[in-house]
């Protein structure tokens, strides 16, 4: 049962997810609950803007999306789709077309949609290799899974930063 007082860590195991799996489930459903709140207020007309040299809300937004799509594929032994290469391309492209709600919405299914592939993978399985990117950099399915959700994390402590900067300044 969800407690917005704690932290999903403190929550208690998700069913049907591997205990192994556990901490990298609680991750990403912290970054979807984190990212609602922070960008819960925040003013469209600053989506893309940047301070200090540093990646705007926007593309942090599109960016978890898009890393935890991208490490899903590659942990089922999969290789990258255009239409995932678009994506990438398209992570940190100016785009006053979009609404905050709907980089909210696409973030949420995805966490959804890797909450429902936790739940079919075996815990034998873990730590079978898997290779990563066009180079076959070495990796396995639990490693992948782990940096889908610590990467998740980071961007959203930045997106924090970063909201919090051009808030305070407008």
């Amino acid at each position: 049962m969800e407690n917005e007082e704690y932290e999903y860590w403190l929550s208690g195991p998700l069913p049907g997810v591997p205990d192994l799996l556990q901490p990298a489930a609680h991750a990403l459903l912290q970054s979807e609950r984190e990212l609602k709140k922070y960008t819960a207020d925040f003013p469209k007309e600053l989506l893309w803007a940047k301070t200090a040299g540093r990646a705007s809300v926007g593309f942090h937004m599109n960016h978890i999306t898009g890393v935890l799509d991208r490490m899903m594929t590659y942990a089922k032994g999969e290789s990258l789709s255009d239409e995932q290469f678009q994506f990438l391309k398209k992570e940190g492209v100016f785009n006053l077309d979009i609404e905050i709600a709907d980089l909210q919405e696409q973030f949420s299914a995805k966490v959804a949609e890797a909450l429902i592939y936790f739940k079919t993978i075996p815990e034998a399985s873990l730590t079978e290799k898997r290779t990563v990117g066009r180079k076959k950099l070495p990796s396995t399915v639990i490693g992948l899974l782990f940096h889908a959700a610590e990467h998740n994390q980071r961007h959203i402590g930045q997106l924090l930063v970063t909201v919090s900067v051009l808030k305070d300044r407008s």
